[in-house]
């Protein structure tokens, strides 16, 4: 599972698709990922350039993810993903929220139980979007999405400026200085104030003490490192109609 190899100096993902780069190596290296762009997401340039793609390799895959080889990238043909995309309406409703469609294939599920549960009181139905509604209300809603929807407007922009670093940087992981920049540019296009330092590390200060954030433990004050401790997927959930 490669993406959980990742590591803020990826010395473990360069060491491990260097390995047949070597001469007269024999290894071969068959990495999973589910999240097509990873390379280009989370790879460090001398990282992804150990993957080379070859024009002439198509490889085949019932199922979701993406394969990852050392030189080159498989072309997945994931059959059951194409299936659902085009039979299956529900992904385009949760693909805003998530791209993984294991998470789709979970809601179907559940609206599915919701449909047979109600089903039981009276007339048997088919699933309806009333059902998969439900489903999506009943996942989205742990206590860290209540928190989160719960928290004032400044900490929930904080929450904005992460994702917006993440995107920028291509990792899960950014410095209390980078997120604060974000944060700014954020206030900026609504016209706000933007909050000073020392409010920046209050609310940085908070979000860690309940645990929606994973925040370094030390003095470093702005070059502290932060991590989110909830999917990105909850945090665009849970401030969408925001």
């Amino acid at each position: 599972q490669l993406d959980l190899l990742w590591t803020r100096k990826q010395n473990v993902m360069y060491n491990l698709f260097d390995w047949p780069t070597q001469k007269h190596s024999k290894l071969i290296i068959l990495a999973i990922a589910n999240t097509m762009d990873l390379p280009e997401r989370i790879m460090m340039n001398r990282v992804a350039s150990r993957l080379v793609c070859p024009s002439n390799f198509v490889g085949f895959w019932f199922g979701f993810g993406v394969g990852f080889f050392w030189g080159g990238r498989v072309l997945i043909l994931a059959k059951l993903f194409s299936q659902l995309a085009t039979n299956c309406h529900v992904y385009f409703q949760v693909a805003a929220l998530s791209g993984d469609a294991r998470r789709c294939l979970d809601i179907c599920r559940r609206a599915t139980e919701i449909c047979e549960f109600a089903s039981q009181k009276r007339t048997p139905e088919i699933v309806r979007m009333v059902h998969v509604t439900e489903a999506i209300d009943e996942m989205f809603s742990s206590p860290y999405i209540n928190a989160i929807r719960n928290a004032s407007l400044h900490e929930q922009i904080f929450l904005k400026a992460i994702l917006a670093e993440f995107r920028r940087a291509g990792v899960e992981e950014a410095t209390v200085q980078q997120v604060y920049h974000q944060h700014v540019a954020l206030c900026r296009i609504e016209g706000m104030q933007s909050p000073t330092i020392s409010e920046i590390m209050g609310i940085c200060s908070r979000l860690g003490a309940c645990r929606l954030l994973l925040v370094e433990s030390s003095n470093k004050y702005l070059h502290m490192r932060v991590r989110l401790n909830i999917s990105q997927d909850d945090v665009m959930y849970a401030l969408k109609d925001e």
